[in-house]
């Protein structure tokens, strides 16, 4: 029931910044847990970074500690992915989920997103 599109995607030079933003409808986003993923071609859907739903709680994939935060505004329904210092290896396409456990296994999440591009130039 509850639809979410991504956005802020785009191409950056190495060592720069992008903020991507989720945003929900048709349901009652606040009520839910929150991943991000990204998958690169080729390869397999990764863990980036969750948050609960409750927003005081965050986890991040051990690659992503320290350049990458994650954060909700429930009043918007909206979640965000601040990435820094982004390398190379960081070009994706970025999925926001949303399910009712905080995991890092895609499988568990039940609403998903369309993705967004993001694409970090040497």
């Amino acid at each position: 029931q509850v639809q979410l599109v991504e956005s802020g995607g785009g191409l950056v030079q190495a060592g720069g910044s992008l903020r991507l933003s989720c945003a929900a409808s048709g349901g009652p986003f606040s009520g839910y847990a929150v991943g991000w993923f990204r998958q690169a071609p080729g390869k397999e859907r990764e863990f980036v970074a969750g948050i609960r739903w409750s927003g005081r709680s965050t986890y991040y994939s051990d690659s992503m500690k320290g350049r990458f935060t994650v954060s909700r505004d429930n009043a918007a329904n909206t979640v965000y992915l601040q990435m820094n210092s982004l390398k190379p290896e960081d070009t994706a396409v970025y999925y926001c989920a949303a399910g009712l456990w905080a995991t890092m296994t895609a499988q568990s999440y039940v609403y998903w997103g369309q993705g967004t591009q993001v694409t970090v130039s040497s």
